[in-house]
């Protein structure tokens, strides 16, 4: 048991600090002869430090909380030295393990040996400028900030490592998010450690005992001040109704934990449910019987979420949400499934007039992906399997499925909505002619492409649509820099590279084109993560944004443009090779090439601009 535990990072670090911290004590800790005022100050110094660790003063927004006993460390320290500090620690260290028997031993242990290897380090550092112990004095400044920054750097990197060990996070992550959220904080323990000493000097006891009582004081109103913003921060991002999370706070949590589990590789299932003939339940009985149905429908859900560790929500109207971390889709399926038949075996007043003769909810489920391109992408996916799920008959669950009917139809219909677009990719026309055909060149390759990839109605419909108005963005960049002889300036191609986010912006104006907006943003980000706007790379791109890189890549080589030289279709060819795996996801690199060639055998000419055809 004992070689299994010595067998995690973590618990070999504990180990090994909390040695190095009882060895460094042993040694420097000396028997010393104090006097009667002395003990009673040491006493006095480990009282408060008890005192003020059991009322610290709570800070908001989250939740942090600021401890006096470093103020009372440093100020022992900047007083009388290191042996009184360290007999300070040492008493208050005991008493305190004596009054929390439940915190296990370990943890007593290694937070003792943080705090010795803390302040031992902090007093040689004081030591090291030239400090001298006792009254505040102006010659101790730049002892007193190294003292102190050693402290904080110390205490960053003793506890830092630990939870990094333990918890696998990210070493530059972590340490960026700590040091954020605790320099405030540590530099107003400086500022009251200094605050102490002044008050020290006229009369010890007295000065001690004001300071531990303006602290206690302020950490009750610093606690009355956080339960204040607690509960309002809480009633903001409440649903008044049922007390589930918002919609609004539910799209915050989404987005920290869409980006956790790209960043950590765990997957993540979002739900989107609605309750069937919620109208129809409304109608008969009336609103205020209907809020009712939808509190209790709320508590079953949170009850359910909860004991599995999932955040709900209330989405708006009869419709709620669950993200379900470290959850794939089948699990969630799993889940859902029983909670459906949970709901339709508890009873409701009145639901027995409804067309099932039960509660029952339909709904959808969306897995994110690498390649997901924002929540709202995520959310759309959910969304549609709960039309597709309401389709087959309600009171069921639907996995999000790109070949399913409901998402055929959805972007059939896109293409009505996409006339608006091409109008406005037309005014290229009379801005720039080129433009304008090479937009209608990569619309055809991505038409011919599309055939040949293994892709889903939906993905093909999404990819030739996307390789039309990939460029619309270019609308709102200067005729001067889009038809500029010869290499742009490094101003210019800044502001070239801005098409693809105002791209994005018309786009996003529909929201029935929302589907093409990874295209239109990212089809200039780079395998390797060179690209432009956010520097993806690999996997991360999304998959239609990545074929529509080589696309417009191979087609911006092989015909005329203002500031670079045409290559053949060889010279293109064996650009696209040598570039693949930097420039190009490989996977798409042979498949064009052979398309390409297939093309040139054929006798086909690509170079002029082709006769759009039907996807």
């Amino acid at each position: 048991m004992s070689m299994r535990i010595l067998k995690k990072p973590a618990n070999i670090y504990l180990f090994l600090i909390s040695g190095l911290g009882i060895l460094f004590f042993t040694v420097l800790i000396k028997i010393l002869q104090y006097s009667q005022m002395d003990w009673i100050v040491i006493f006095a110094f480990s009282g408060s430090i008890l005192l003020l660790n059991y009322y610290t003063i709570l800070i908001p927004p989250k939740g942090n909380s600021l401890s006096m006993d470093s103020s009372i460390y440093l100020a022992s320290l900047f007083l009388y030295g290191l042996n009184t500090s360290l007999l300070v620690l040492f008493i208050h260290s005991i008493v305190f393990a004596l009054f929390q028997r439940k915190i296990a031993w370990w943890k007593h242990l290694f937070n003792f040996s943080v705090y010795s290897l803390m302040i031992i380090c902090s007093y040689y550092a004081f030591m090291f400028t030239d400090g001298s112990t006792g009254p505040i004095s102006v010659d101790n400044i730049l002892p007193y900030l190294l003292s102190f920054c050693t402290y904080f750097a110390l205490n960053l990197l003793l506890v830092g490592i630990y939870f990094i060990l333990e918890a696998t996070e990210n070493l530059v992550n972590f340490f960026k998010a700590i040091i954020k959220e605790t320099t405030a904080t540590y530099i107003s323990t400086l500022v009251l450690s200094l605050v102490l000493v002044i008050l020290m000097k006229p009369e010890k006891l007295f000065g001690l005992t004001l300071f531990t009582f303006i602290a206690f004081l302020l950490s009750l109103a610093f606690k009355q001040h956080f339960n204040l913003f607690k509960e309002i921060s809480e009633k903001a991002n409440k649903d008044f109704l049922t007390g589930l999370n918002n919609h609004g706070y539910f799209k915050e949590i989404l987005e920290k934990e869409v980006a956790l589990a790209k960043e950590t590789d765990q997957p993540l299932s979002v739900v989107i449910l609605d309750i069937d003939d919620f109208k129809k339940f409304n109608d008969l009985y009336g609103h205020i019987q209907g809020d009712h149905l939808l509190q209790e429908f709320g508590a079953i859900l949170k009850t359910e979420s909860d004991a599995a560790n999932f955040i709900v929500a209330r989405y708006g109207g009869e419709e709620f949400s669950i993200i379900m971390p470290n959850t794939d889709c089948k699990t969630a399926y799993s889940f859902m499934n029983e909670l459906r038949k949970k709901v339709n075996d508890t009873y409701y007043i009145g639901v027995e007039r409804l067309p099932y003769g039960c509660l029952s909810f339909s709904s959808g489920i969306a897995e994110c992906e690498k390649e997901t391109y924002n929540i709202s992408e995520l959310l759309n996916r959910a969304d549609q399997a709960m039309y597709a799920a309401k389709n087959q008959g309600k009171n069921l669950v639907q996995i999000y499925n790109e070949h399913s009917e409901y998402s055929v139809h959805r972007l059939l219909s896109l293409e009505k909505e996409l006339e608006e677009a091409e109008f406005q990719l037309k005014i290229f026309l009379s801005k720039d002619v080129y433009t304008y055909r090479h937009s209608k060149r990569v619309y055809q390759y991505a038409v011919d492409f599309s055939r040949i990839l293994n892709l889903s109605v939906h993905e093909r419909k999404t990819l030739i649509l996307g390789a039309l108005v990939h460029d619309i963005g270019k609308i709102e960049i200067p005729r001067e820099i889009l038809n500029k002889k010869g290499k742009l300036e490094s101003d210019e191609w800044e502001w070239m590279k801005k098409h693809v986010t105002y791209g994005k912006e018309i786009i996003s104006t529909n929201k029935k084109l929302e589907d093409l907006i990874p295209l239109v943003e990212l089809h200039h980000e780079r395998y390797d993560g060179n690209g432009y706007p956010y520097g993806l790379a690999g996997k991360s791109i999304p998959k239609l944004a990545r074929i529509l890189c080589v696309i417009d890549s191979f087609d911006a080589m092989t015909t005329e443009r203002p500031y670079q030289k045409t290559k053949t279709f060889h010279e293109a060819i064996a650009e696209l090779r040598d570039c693949s795996g930097k420039q190009f996801d490989p996977q798409f690199i042979e498949p064009f090439i052979a398309m390409i060639m297939a093309f040139d055998n054929s006798g086909h000419e690509r170079k002029n601009e082709p006769v759009l055809v039907n996807g």
